[in-house]
């Protein structure tokens, strides 16, 4: 399949989770600088493109498959929107190296893009069979969830699953990975263990997720202008809780004003139309 097949399926099939809301909070001004740390399928970049007049959007991944999927359904807003392969914990490095107005809004969607759920080949999936990938970044990430799953010790893939799913049978799990190694694919993996959860764990665990989303949280108020809100939607409680304390932390730092007293979910049409929307809370702040 090439390029455009696969981009006209995706473009069709990916919702943006939680879109009226993101626009609403990030309250974009058409002649303002906005940045995108996680452009995924486009969705919500093309939302908040269509919206600038003179403004800018600068979007980023570190996925390049998201890059050319991206380049191509943002084109049409030409010099109006710049993509940028980088991981978003890099937001203040390419903000300068760009020599970028300070931003009037961030967003972030956390976790994994529809693209890369819907393609078995990136292993993040246990719907159907892929090789145990779950790199975000293959080019330059090393760590694998086949290393993982095959090679870690019975306790150190305990801890993995408690610490970072909160799976309270994070034992039981371990010793059943254990027994049914070597485990050959995500089918078989699905197979051996309670699928969500540890897939989560992995997924984590192979592209450094919290400590990408922590560098992230710590770094974006120095790329934003006063006034500009930062919107991040969270799929799982530790990203919600980290989110959460940084906002809260910047508040009492005097950087930050929490606007969402209250987390914002996706309404009951949205879940039933979405299902993958159904974890998501949405979280804004506005730099001071």
């Amino acid at each position: 399949m090439g390029l455009g097949e696969g981009f006209k399926g995706l473009s069709a099939a990916h919702t943006p989770v939680l879109l009226e809301e993101v626009l609403e909070w990030l309250h974009i001004k058409p002649d303002r600088t906005y940045i995108d740390a996680t452009l995924g399928a486009g969705g919500h970049s093309a939302a908040i493109a269509e919206r600038l007049t003179s403004g800018r959007l600068i979007s980023l991944d570190r996925d390049a498959q998201a890059l050319e999927l991206g380049r191509a359904r943002l084109k049409i807003f030409g010099a109006k929107v710049k993509l940028i392969q980088a991981p978003f914990s890099r937001i203040a490095e390419v903000a300068q190296e760009l020599g970028i107005p300070p931003a009037d809004g961030v967003l972030a969607d956390l976790g994994v893009s529809s693209m890369q759920l819907d393609q078995a080949a990136r292993g993040f999936s246990f719907r159907e069979a892929g090789p145990l990938d779950m790199r975000m970044d293959a080019g330059t990430d090393e760590l694998t969830a086949e290393e993982i799953v095959n090679r870690w010790p019975e306790r150190e893939l305990a801890d993995l699953l408690y610490r970072e799913a909160d799976e309270h049978d994070s034992r039981r799990i371990a010793r059943a990975i254990m027994r049914a190694r070597p485990i050959r694919d995500t089918a078989h993996l699905a197979t051996t263990v309670a699928a969500t959860k540890t897939f989560l764990a992995l997924r984590i665990a192979v592209n450094r997720e919290m400590e990408e989303l922590g560098q992230f949280l710590s770094r974006t108020p120095a790329t934003m202008n006063s006034g500009g809100r930062w919107v991040v939607l969270s799929y799982h409680s530790r990203e919600d809780r980290l989110v959460k304390r940084a906002f809260q932390e910047g508040e009492r730092a005097g950087t930050l004003r929490v606007l969402t007293k209250h987390v914002i979910q996706p309404t009951k049409e949205e879940k039933a139309g979405n299902p993958r929307s159904r974890s998501a809370k949405l979280r804004c702040a506005e730099r001071v």
